[in-house]
């Protein structure tokens, strides 16, 4: 069923002379979407998923996807990076309900850019350096089309055996280009599943130790469970301990400072272990970082992984950010020691261009895990020849659904390939080093922690030693440079310093995007932007 915008020679349920319904193989031209009622025609029954109807407008929503991504090399002036729009600004713009009847294809998108552009700050522009990327490709967006178009929910085998057999292979695959332990592939008692973020990640292995733990010495001792992180970690970590049960005064939160570059320190690790067993808690959790959230800052994998060996507890390794680097040789010791970790996790969407949302998980024995999170109604259960002869994944999870996200994943490897992969994160972070270079090279600035990877550390710095006056006037060039339109950054605190951070990802950010800025000593996209800004509030 189809809405015609010409005269219509298929099968009609009404006089096609224009806009009418027709219920046959004619095909429209997007003014459409195969369930519009004329006035006066009768009402004809919808067809969600008719094939031709997709094909015509899918063609639509391609191409008009596609003008984004070039809009925004070609026309940035029309998109500033980070949305400029007032809190309530859609309220207005759109009707107070539903429509009763179907609007057309071509009306919905010029509505999406007329009144929800100026609403998207543009994670995807050549000049978004804030937070850390939500990546995108072409093989991850046609890996996210296939996926939608399949629509399989495989939260057991027999639900779509190929959507978890090929999310246990692909894992490997990537396991192996990480350089994991054996153990953590499928082909021994661990493996992995890929989670919808590193939120989820951390609070599946949370849940899991602490079951662990509790069937070790009782239930009751739930009050007496204590974990352990350093005050740099992502607060997704806190969260997880609250949800699963963990008393918030049992999170401790271990104090970091530059001079580890804000890494977690071995000796306050083992010290707070101590002193809790002394006082009859009962340590279980390590979540140890490999690139904060802040600076990007690196946990010592080796050290933390022989205490957490030592005392019998669970050492959690979140690499959301930088484990994608480490399929680079060159940046594979940030994940040393990780053969003494139970579960490690990495963000595939944030710098491996797998588009939201795609966290692979590994553990070191998926039976704890299962253990924690299975479930068995009735209606999920069927017969297999062996017990472990297949993975169910929804007893890895939260939630039952689970969508097809390995498609990407393995799309994104296959398409690229491995080595691709590897020189686009190198070329981030030679860009990152060139900011880096810039800003050295200005008195009135300085960077504030060593840069691992594509991440930059910022700040001006103190006049007459006043860290206050030092912390507003960073406020004031951050809330300067975002107000442009032409480039977004964000910021952290460290140490009680207001800190900027530059942070290289998004996948349209080149080099060749630094010709559009002229007489500049770098090709960085923004540098000439941030250049020019900062040097006006240094002359104010």
């Amino acid at each position: 069923m189809e809405f015609g915008n010409g005269n219509g020679t298929g099968t009609d349920n009404c006089n096609c002379n224009g806009n009418g319904i027709r219920n046959g193989n004619g095909i429209g031209n997007g003014n459409g979407n195969g369930n519009e009622k004329v006035k006066g025609a009768n009402v004809i029954k919808m067809k969600p998923m008719d094939s031709e109807l997709l094909r015509e407008q899918g063609h639509i929503m391609v191409d008009f996807i596609a003008d984004y991504y070039r809009d925004l090399q070609d026309s940035p002036q029309d998109f500033p990076v980070l949305s400029q729009v007032q809190p309530g600004y859609l309220r207005d713009m759109l009707p107070n309900s539903a429509p009763d009847q179907p609007e057309s294809l071509n009306e919905l998108l010029d509505d999406v850019t007329k009144k929800i552009m100026p609403g998207i700050t543009h994670w995807q522009s050549p000049s978004y350096f804030a937070y850390y990327a939500s990546s995108t490709s072409v093989a991850g967006f046609l890996g996210e089309m296939l996926n939608a178009g399949l629509s399989v929910v495989g939260f057991t085998w027999q639900t779509s055996p190929a959507a978890t057999e090929l999310e246990i292979i692909v894992l490997d695959w990537l396991a192996k280009l990480l350089q994991l332990p054996d153990h953590f592939l499928s082909t021994g008692h661990g493996g992995g599943v890929i989670q919808g973020t590193g939120c989820e990640a951390v609070l599946v292995v949370v849940l899991a130790a602490r079951d662990r733990i509790l069937k070790q010495v009782g239930k009751t001792v739930l009050p007496q469970l204590v974990v352990y992180a350093s005050d740099q970690t992502h607060s997704s970590f806190r969260k997880a301990c609250l949800i699963g049960g963990i008393h918030e005064d049992n999170i401790r939160l271990l104090r970091t400072d530059s001079s580890t570059n804000y890494g977690l320190l071995p000796e306050s690790l083992e010290e707070a272990i101590s002193h809790d067993l002394a006082k009859g808690f009962i340590p279980f959790f390590i979540c140890a970082t490999v690139g904060t959230t802040s600076s990007a800052a690196v946990d010592p994998l080796v050290p933390l992984g022989k205490i957490a060996k030592k005392y019998g507890i669970w050492m959690h390794v979140d690499a959301a950010y930088a484990g994608n680097a480490c399929i680079c040789p060159e940046y594979r010791k940030f994940i040393d020691g990780v053969e003494n970790a139970d579960s490690f996790n990495m963000n595939a969407h944030k710098w491996l261009f797998a588009n939201q949302t795609c966290s692979p998980l590994w553990v070191k024995d998926r039976y704890a895990l299962i253990a924690a999170l299975k479930t068995n109604p009735e209606y999920l259960e069927y017969k297999v020849s062996e017990k472990d002869a297949v993975v169910n994944y929804k007893d890895w999870q939260i939630s039952l659904s689970r969508r097809f996200r390995s498609l990407k994943l393995w799309m994104v490897l296959r398409l690229y390939g491995s080595e691709n992969l590897r020189n686009f994160i190198r070329e981030h972070v030679n860009l990152a080093k060139q900011f880096e270079d810039y800003v050295t090279q200005d008195p009135h600035f300085e960077v504030v922690t060593t840069r691992y990877f594509s991440l930059v550390c910022f700040r001006l710095v103190p006049v007459d030693g006043d860290e206050d006056k030092c912390n507003q006037r960073n406020r004031e060039l951050l809330a300067a440079i975002n107000s442009t339109g032409k480039i977004f950054i964000s910021h952290t605190a460290l140490s009680g310093q207001f800190i900027l951070r530059f942070a290289v990802g998004a996948p349209l950010t080149e080099e060749k995007h630094g010709r559009l800025y002229k007489n500049m000593p770098l090709n960085l996209p923004a540098t000439a932007i941030v250049k020019n800004i900062l040097k006006e509030t240094v002359e104010n």
